[in-house]
């Protein structure tokens, strides 16, 4: 990067950083730390809902998984929506009525101490896991732009953001993720913009639609039904639907941030504008990766976008790597021509453009090949990095064609993205083991200032757990869908326990404990099978916990319990 870039970068990040500590400084309870002091208006709330959702891993990854699979990935929001509502309806009005610090302190209300404890557990490991995956993510930036080694640039990007976390807590986070996202919003429009600005040949967008929709690349809704098929309505409708439900409504990381609402109101108005603007903006980050496609489709790709990968493949397999790349440019030369030819002829309708169309998907279908041959090869080469290269698709398109100063605007933006994301994260899982595990066993209860000081060094063990995880994180292929599958394994129970406490009063703590472990290995189970595709995880798991549940009352007698 130019110094500009640098200054940009720097500048950026040490403004969000100054900001959240001045912001958030001068707690004094856990009441401020953890809720902020139940003050934020909707707009706050709705910012932070999506800030929280929308890591780096959205803004890094989504963009590559459209560029290989096309975009019918945002079908896994088409359940959002609905969940939004049933939320609000159900799950809102008791946690502002019980004006609980986490989720899991209706279920000890509901059911028993040890149901809370199993809750908040599960929450706790998924949620541990998948903040160490979005403290990998940005890193990548890091480790790729300075030529460092990846573990070095995980401790920086999950320590810096420990800062304000650490100090302003929830307060801290709501104020910078809306100061965070805003800058993100905005970088983005303008990164699409410029892509579309560089199109080669005077391209326009038009014809970069015409060539992603001729590469399959738009197949924005796939309704063929098929239960290994990962993306396609009916899981997104259904599977989406459950997902969403038990992470906007059983999350702490979430929950977490509209228990910060004013009242019920404002957390309703937050949540269910969430599911109004989450579709069309996923949509459009998916839509920069289809577009790329059409982009490389017009100008020559590099072979492999890991560069890092990819020169070490070189360095370790040169005859190797000398054959792969005479066939990549024979085949790029191909693909270039054969693009230019299809817009030459897009408005003749001929016998000429259907074959030259096909000519073009064989190509494709080629270019692919070629693609997997290599990645293949740099993964038997024990090369310690990503399985596949599609988190750096996008960054490779931001490295070599965007101007001097942008390009350091959009790495912050990764940063920001993520920051936001794991900030809210350390501080749920800081509120969830205070109040659910370490509290709970202590015969005395604290006072303000030790509560405050426990609540501290619970945010900065996550994220001391967190920078571990990450470490680990470099064999899990695209992020954004390693984070889904995490989050199915487990939401699916967690959801269950919750639908069962709000409309099954007649099942108790020792049922649901039962049929949750029970629902938790049916989950495993299925998932390392490969019986269904990652999505359905979530409505098996919910399933599972009911059934079980519904199971459980022959064996054990119905008891009065609280509402």
């Amino acid at each position: 990067m130019s110094n500009i870039d640098w200054t940009v970068l720097i500048f950026t990040l040490v403004a969000v950083v100054v900001y959240g500590v001045l912001i958030g400084r001068g707690q004094k309870s856990n009441e401020s730390y953890l809720k902020a002091d139940n003050k934020m208006p909707w707009y706050i709330v709705l910012i932070g809902i999506m800030a929280t959702q929308a890591s780096a891993i959205t803004f890094l990854s989504a963009p590559g998984q459209a560029y290989t699979d096309g975009m019918r990935f945002v079908q896994y929001y088409f359940g959002l929506p609905l969940a939004m509502i049933v939320i609000c309806i159900t799950f809102i009005p008791i946690f502002q009525r019980l004006n609980v610090y986490t989720a899991y302190e209706y279920l000890e209300n509901r059911f028993d101490k040890k149901t809370r404890v199993l809750t908040s557990l599960l929450f706790l490991f998924s949620r541990g896991l998948s903040t160490g995956i979005s403290i990998y993510a940005p890193s990548i930036i890091l480790s790729s732009v300075l030529n460092w080694n990846i573990y070095l640039t995980n401790v920086l990007t999950g320590g810096i953001l420990l800062i304000y976390t650490y100090v302003g807590g929830a307060k801290a986070i709501a104020h910078t993720q809306k100061l965070q996202f805003l800058i993100i919003l905005g970088t983005m429009a303008f990164a699409g913009y410029l892509l579309i600005q560089n199109m080669p040949n005077g391209i326009g967008f038009k014809d970069a639609l015409y060539l992603a929709g001729k590469s399959g690349k738009l197949n924005v809704i796939t309704t063929e039904f098929d239960w290994k098929d990962k993306y396609n309505i009916w899981s997104g409708l259904i599977g989406g639907f459950f997902l969403a439900l038990s992470y906007f409504g059983t999350d702490q990381s979430q929950v977490g941030r509209y228990i910060t609402a004013k009242d019920n109101t404002n957390a309703k108005m937050g949540l269910l504008l969430n599911g109004l603007v989450k579709i069309p903006m996923q949509f459009a980050i998916l839509l920069i990766g289809a577009l790329l496609f059409a982009f490389f489709s017009l100008k020559p790709a590099p072979i492999y976008f890991n560069e890092r990968s990819y020169q070490h493949l070189k360095d370790t397999q040169p005859e190797q790597a000398a054959v792969f790349e005479k066939e990549h440019q024979d085949l790029q030369v191909k693909f270039n021509a054969e693009s230019k030819e299809i817009l030459e002829l897009k408005e003749t309708h001929s016998p000429q453009l259907t074959k030259r169309i096909q000519d073009f998907k064989n190509t494709q279908t080629q270019v692919k090949a070629l693609h997997g041959k290599v990645e293949e090869a740099i993964n038997n080469s024990n090369y310690n990095a990503e399985k596949t290269d599609t988190n750096y698709i996008f960054l490779y398109f931001v490295k070599n064609t965007l101007p001097v100063g942008m390009i350091g605007l959009l790495f912050a933006v990764i940063f920001l993205a993520s920051w936001g994301s794991i900030s809210a994260a350390l501080n749920s899982l800081a509120a969830c083991s205070l109040k659910d595990v370490h509290l709970i066993f202590r015969k005395e209860i604290p006072d303000d200032a030790t509560e405050l000081k426990y609540s501290r060094l619970h945010t900065l063990a996550w994220g001391i757990f967190s920078i571990g995880v990450a470490m680990f994180a470099t064999q899990m292929g695209s992020l954004i869908e390693a984070v889904n599958v995490l989050g199915s394994l487990f939401y699916g129970p967690i959801l269950g326990i919750f639908l069962v406490a709000f409309y099954y009063k007649k099942i108790t703590g020792t049922n649901v404990f039962i049929s949750a472990i029970l629902s938790e290995i049916t989950v495993i189970a299925v998932y390392n099978f490969d019986i269904v595709s990652f999505l359905w995880l979530n409505v098996i798991g919910a399933a599972a916990v009911i059934i079980f549940s519904a199971i459980g009352l022959v064996f054990y007698k119905p008891k009065a319990v609280n509402s």
